[in-house]
């Protein structure tokens, strides 16, 4: 990465697991040359106010177009977080595109282990741990279900991995129309980690979800590759298929397809438009 600024960073705006602009999950991505204070990522997140901001380290030492092992990490305008789909399908739409990395396959060092991801025309596949999905007890999270609008559910449970609550309900039109009173949330389960709806989709699409992190500073989230992690395992079972047709249904909307490898992988493989490209000027 040349950068003959040290004052300047390059900073993009892609939206994830979509193949039109403005729909599917925006994300930012800050190319760095080396690594910057934890405080700084932070500010930038908080300035790019998007639900994740990723920073991938792309040092001017090497040569770029023939690397492929790079240091990752996210940020929400509050919070770093240990792991984000959308914002590694961005970082890759980067890479690939803009700066023509020959490498068929990204690896990225991040805090949830080793990641990677390759690119298919104007697709890309994210290679993610599977996250398996463990029964939780209902009665304790009546307050919350009663904050998000549910009234009826078919059953609720959590990542083994990441922790992130998953509620089953009976119809996809009961994921649509849900409308939930976040400051309530909070209130009601203070230690959550992020909580989706899901249930059986309709048409074209397996499956149906959103997911909601006010905890986090995001009151919903358009797509999240991270919860699909854990929403394939799940629903492979209940549909007896390896590959899901998944809808976010969000304002903005997204689609994803997953599969397992019966090997404790997920894939995640969405389309990524990037909208702006743009330089950061820091303080001195």
């Amino acid at each position: 990465m040349k950068n003959e600024n040290s004052n300047s960073l390059p900073i993009f705006q892609v939206d994830a697991f979509t193949s039109s602009p403005f729909t599917g999950n925006p994300a930012g991505v800050c190319l760095l040359p080396y690594p910057v204070p934890d405080e700084l990522q932070q500010a930038i997140a908080a300035e790019m106010n998007l639900s994740e901001t990723a920073f991938v380290i792309v040092s001017e030492e090497m040569n770029d177009t023939k690397n492929f092992d790079f240091p990752l990490r996210w940020f929400t305008p509050k919070n770093e977080v240990p792991l984000c789909g959308h914002a590694t399908l961005a970082t890759a739409a980067v890479l690939f595109n803009e700066y023509q990395v020959e490498s068929p396959i990204l690896q990225f060092h991040t805090k949830s282990g080793l990641l990677s991801a390759t690119k298919d025309e104007s697709r890309f596949t994210l290679d993610f741990p599977a996250d398996q999905p463990e029964t939780v007890d209902s009665e304790a999270l009546m307050p919350l279900l009663h904050a998000i609008g549910i009234d009826e559910h078919v059953a609720i449970f959590r990542g083994k991995r990441t922790g992130k609550h998953v509620i089953h309900v009976p119809e996809a039109e009961d994921v649509i129309q849900l409308r939930p009173d976040f400051e309530q949330m909070m209130a009601a389960a203070p230690s959550l980690t992020g909580v989706g709806v899901t249930a059986k989709g309709t048409g074209e699409h397996d499956i149906v979800s959103r997911y909601f992190n006010p905890w986090f500073g995001v009151n919903e989230d358009p797509v999240t590759g991270t919860v699909h992690t854990i929403l394939a395992p799940y629903w492979a079972t209940i549909l007896q298929k390896k590959t899901l047709h998944a809808f976010q249904a969000s304002a903005r909307q997204g689609e994803i397809q997953i599969s397992l490898d019966g090997k404790g992988r997920c894939f995640l493989t969405g389309d990524a438009v990037i909208v702006i490209k743009g330089t950061l000027h820091l303080p001195k």
